[in-house]
């Protein structure tokens, strides 16, 4: 079958646990589903979002058509309808129901889609039990893996802007008490210019788009200690910046136009409080300001004298740091105020996932995984813009420094937020 290429390496899937892997990281989806109704797992509330019971029964999909239907004998899908259901943008595997009628389909409901999940998890203990030796498939199970875990965040920004948009404002779950911080001075960083590799390396798991592993030169600049807070954030509200064309982007001062931004996502009127996965709480001075979009973020930090890292800029000092802190795992699934507890830069992983300058384009001699998984993230190499470090909603061992996400810059329903840098 030979779905990956040359340049991807394949990584050992550890044979002693792999089932118990693959069941860990589907359970994390299901739990995430238990305080949820059946009316809350089937609605969607704008077409950039998807059901809950849309996720889950997507992965469930993936592993399905890409592992299983190839590679068990004899294997027979649990409803051949769910083919045109559940593929989300696979052109080449066949139509698709149109993303922004998912919250249509009340059938199957949300038991059907649990029995689903059940079957094509009984199969796939059998297939791994049978031939989780061989390279190829242990690659594509730990992509599967991985995308089951994107989809669970996914799951939880959408599930936020649903209940967001419920008058009631219900929460997903109780959540811990919000931890006291205090302000960390905003200082910044100095980064020497340099001929730096940035890049996936070794022979552990990373998406296609994060290859090849190559040489930028980056000027001499300086990072931010920190991200931005929401107390930074109110400055620049109060001080006029959604009146202030000069500060934007021209499509970002439409977008401004048109939807009438005048404060980030799920902060209340009088901006003292914000919608969280836990309900309204008091909104936190010292936390890094969240859902963003990317020509918010820009104009901020023109309006701060400032401007976005590029990718190269946010990997090559976040390469030698090491992938701790808020995810999550915490159970917190909210920002969290820095502490500075070690040394800066504060917070290069998890909280809030970081607005670069950069656009989502190819690496040079980037080379998309072969046929079908090469619509997994190729294609979407325009007009999109890169995203770095993780949220409180990412699983921890799904990030690293080369992880790079993607959304268009009008987008703000993600755990998005900014660090600032300057050139030298």
């Amino acid at each position: 079958m030979n779905i990956a290429p040359r340049t991807q390496p394949m990584p050992v899937f550890d044979c002693t646990q792999r089932v118990l892997r693959y069941q860990q990281v589907r359970d994390v989806t299901t739990g995430l589903c238990h305080s949820l109704t059946p009316e809350d797992m089937a609605l969607q509330s704008m077409p950039d979002a998807s059901p809950a019971k849309w996720h889950s029964a997507h992965s469930s999909w993936f592993f399905e058509h890409f592992l299983l239907a190839p590679y068990l004998k004899d294997y027979r899908p649990f409803d051949p309808q769910f083919n045109y259901l559940f593929n989300s943008y696979y052109y080449t595997v066949g139509g698709m129901h149109p993303r922004s009628e998912r919250g249509l389909l009340s059938r199957p409901d949300v038991a059907e889609v649990a029995h689903y999940r059940a079957h094509v998890d009984e199969h796939m203990h059998k297939l791994l039990d049978a031939r989780g030796r061989e390279p190829e498939l242990a690659y594509l199970t730990t992509l599967g893996l991985n995308h089951e875990q994107q989809h669970q965040e996914l799951l939880l920004m959408d599930i936020k802007h649903l209940f967001a948009r419920n008058p009631l404002q219900p929460r997903w779950r109780a959540l811990p008490a919000p931890v006291s911080t205090s302000a960390l001075p905003l200082k910044f960083i100095p980064c020497p210019e340099g001929l730096l590799p940035i890049g996936h390396a070794g022979s552990d798991f990373a998406f296609d788009n994060e290859t090849p592993r190559h040489r930028v030169f980056i000027q001499a600049h300086a990072l931010a200690n920190r991200l931005t807070t929401n107390n930074d954030y109110l400055e620049f509200i109060r001080a006029g910046g959604y009146s202030a064309p000069a500060l934007w982007l021209s499509d970002g001062w439409a977008s401004v136009q048109r939807e009438g931004w005048n404060r980030p996502l799920y902060w209340n009127q009088d901006m003292t409080a914000e919608f969280t996965l836990g309900g309204e709480r008091e909104l936190d001075s010292h936390a890094p300001v969240c859902h963003v979009s990317y020509y918010e973020a820009d104009a901020f930090a023109r309006w701060a004298g400032a401007r976005l890292p590029t990718e190269a800029e946010w990997e090559t000092l976040a390469a030698d740091r090491a992938i701790e802190g808020n995810f999550m795992e915490q159970g917190r699934f909210h920002p969290l105020g820095a502490s500075a507890v070690a040394e800066p830069p504060y917070q290069m992983y998890g909280d809030v996932w970081e607005w670069t300058m950069s656009p989502y384009t190819p690496y040079p001699g980037f080379k998309p995984l072969a046929g079908t998984l090469g619509e997994y993230n190729g294609k979407f190499m325009a007009n999109q813009m890169v995203l770095r470090g993780g949220s409180c909603a990412t699983p921890r061992e799904h990030v690293r420094a080369s992880y790079r996400n993607f959304f268009y810059p009008q987008q703000r329903w993600q755990f998005s937020g900014l660090r600032l840098a300057q050139d030298a």
